[in-house]
């Protein structure tokens, strides 16, 4: 990629005196969607947490525009897999999102514009003063999903964030998310197990592998998704390039 809005430098992450990820290397580009796949173990998650500032490398850089990424920004959104945990009990919806313009210091007066805009883009304006344990898993995942949007980021991690739903709502959220990176622009770096949804969603894919070594690094593979969007459930599943893709990554996790 030629626009470096995020970039790995032989990144290599040690923990516990185990290499969790060995020097890797990829940039990914402003606008960009990139789905990290691999068996468990393998540093997806390690991996997002060092993009994010959470976790620093062991060696090399992680950096965004050119600079090395030496801790959390208010520029990058993390949406964690266990919404569950991630919403405040005691806040309603609004409360919940407000946490994101509260924390950026935003005034009070001009909080309710902004909550009330992210939650018409999640559609969940209907559900404004409910709190987390009155909505259905789907319905917490958009509200974790519209605190992020409040913030306003550049760049958004997803680490498994539908693992726990069921399929029809995740197949929602997917087209959800994939209509919401088009329409804001946003980066996304999508950590998931699932092939399908790493293809659907993604205009690459990257698989990692575990227990790296010397001549077989943490990098695995780096596949392009040339399917046109928006894309659709049923038809782009059935699109022959959909299926080769499919076929090719299977077959190297299945060997993993």
């Amino acid at each position: 990629m030629t626009d470096d809005f995020l970039r790995f430098d032989q990144v290599a992450i040690h923990l516990g005196g185990r290499e969790i990820l060995s020097p890797t290397s990829f940039s990914v580009a402003r606008g960009e969607f990139v789905c990290i796949i691999g068996p468990s173990g393998c540093g997806k998650t390690t991996l997002l947490r060092a993009a994010a500032g959470f976790v620093a490398p062991s060696s090399g850089a992680a950096l965004r525009h050119g600079e090395a990424i030496t801790g959390p920004s208010r520029e990058v959104a993390f949406v964690f897999q266990d919404y569950g945990r991630a919403l405040l009990p005691w806040r309603t919806v609004a409360g919940n999102i407000s946490l994101a313009l509260e924390a950026a210091g935003i005034a009070a007066a001009d909080r309710p514009q902004r909550i009330a805009k992210v939650l018409e883009t999640v559609g969940l304006t209907a559900h404004t003063h409910k709190f987390p344990a009155q909505l259905s898993g789907g319905m917490q995942q958009r509200v974790q999903i519209a605190r992020c949007l409040a913030q306003e980021p550049e760049l958004m991690m997803m680490d498994e964030p539908f693992g726990a739903l069921d399929a029809m709502t995740r197949e929602s959220l997917q087209d959800e998310v994939s209509r919401l990176v088009r329409n804001t622009g946003l980066t996304v770096l999508f950590v998931t197990h699932d092939l399908e949804e790493a293809i659907y969603l993604s205009d690459r894919v990257i698989a990692l592998r575990a227990n790296p070594t010397a001549d077989k690094p943490s990098l695995a593979a780096m596949v392009e998704v040339k399917i046109d969007r928006p894309r659709d459930q049923l038809l782009t599943k059935e699109h022959p390039e959909f299926l080769r893709l499919r076929r090719e990554l299977y077959g190297f996790l299945g060997h993993h």
